[in-house]
């Protein structure tokens, strides 16, 4: 944790959400008139000069902020209105002790990594975009596997079939590639994982990587394959494409109220510890 005298304080917020439900709607006037209270500038959505982005929503807000942001540098702060939640970790009903807590300065801030992406049509560049939570090369609306090779920093490493294959950050581990049996990285492990999606062979299986590896995903076989970036950026991928994965050198910073900790919230998320359901008498 910063020393009291060297954390910033957050005048400026950007209060972001989407007005879907009476729920969402309520609770975003809520923190704006909370905000206002405590004498901070409530920013409009987009606003890029806010000291801190508070986000009210799911993952997917959170996400879709985080790339809007992380090029300038703004911290984000998330309060969960969705399923899960591993990256809004402030609940609806503690929104305002835990924001408030963070603008008297009782906070931490923890760094996350991206990855910088392109794909690449022989000399030509056909997207440069980023990734939070994860890479995905996969198969299209036509349901056939893909062929591709995998390099890492130059060295071939194997080819494979399949319907596709996840390449994320830790951040990520605990979204698209968890539902893939790959691996939890902790968010100061400076990894990424390759989760393959599918594999048309019994020996293909979830690898970790270290992060400073350039990764590279050529197309062999890739009847309307397709390529996704924290399931918004898209491209159509043709034969002899390659994806080219590396770490960013921006980081998204989170901040975190007093108490947050990441096994915690992996135990509640993932229903870790829970006692099993035990049957009573004459249930049988």
């Amino acid at each position: 944790m910063l020393p009291a005298a060297a954390k910033p304080r957050f005048g400026r917020v950007a209060l972001i959400g989407k007005l879907r439900s009476p729920e969402s709607e309520k609770a975003l006037g809520e923190m704006r008139a909370f905000l206002e209270r405590r004498g901070c500038k409530v920013l409009a959505e987009g606003e890029t000069s806010a000291d801190l982005a508070v986000i009210v929503g799911g993952d997917g807000s959170m996400l879709a902020a985080a790339r809007e942001l992380v090029r300038h540098r703004v911290p984000l702060v998330g309060v969960n209105l969705g399923r899960v939640g591993f990256m809004t970790d402030i609940g609806h009903d503690d929104m305002q002790a835990g924001i408030g807590a963070i603008l008297d300065g009782n906070y931490t801030v923890e760094e996350r990594s991206l990855l910088d992406a392109e794909i690449r049509r022989g000399e030509g560049t056909v997207l440069r975009t980023i990734a939070l939570n994860e890479a995905v090369v996969g198969k299209g609306s036509q349901g056939r596997l893909i062929e591709f090779e995998l390099w890492l920093d130059g060295e071939f490493v194997y080819s494979l079939r399949a319907d596709g294959m996840i390449v994320c950050t830790p951040t990520g581990s605990t979204a698209y590639a968890l539902s893939a049996q790959g691996p939890i990285l902790h968010p100061a492990v400076p990894a990424l994982a390759l989760v393959p999606l599918n594999p048309h062979t019994l020996s293909a299986r979830p690898v970790s990587v270290a992060d400073r590896c350039t990764i590279e995903i050529l197309l062999v076989r890739a009847l309307d394959a397709q390529a996704y970036f924290d399931g918004v950026a898209h491209a159509v991928l043709a034969e002899g494409d390659r994806l080219t994965l590396k770490r960013s050198t921006d980081v998204l910073r989170f901040v975190h109220p007093p108490g947050y900790r990441y096994f915690a919230t992996l135990r509640e998320k993932l229903h870790w510890s829970e006692a099993p359901l035990r049957k009573g008498r004459g249930t049988e």
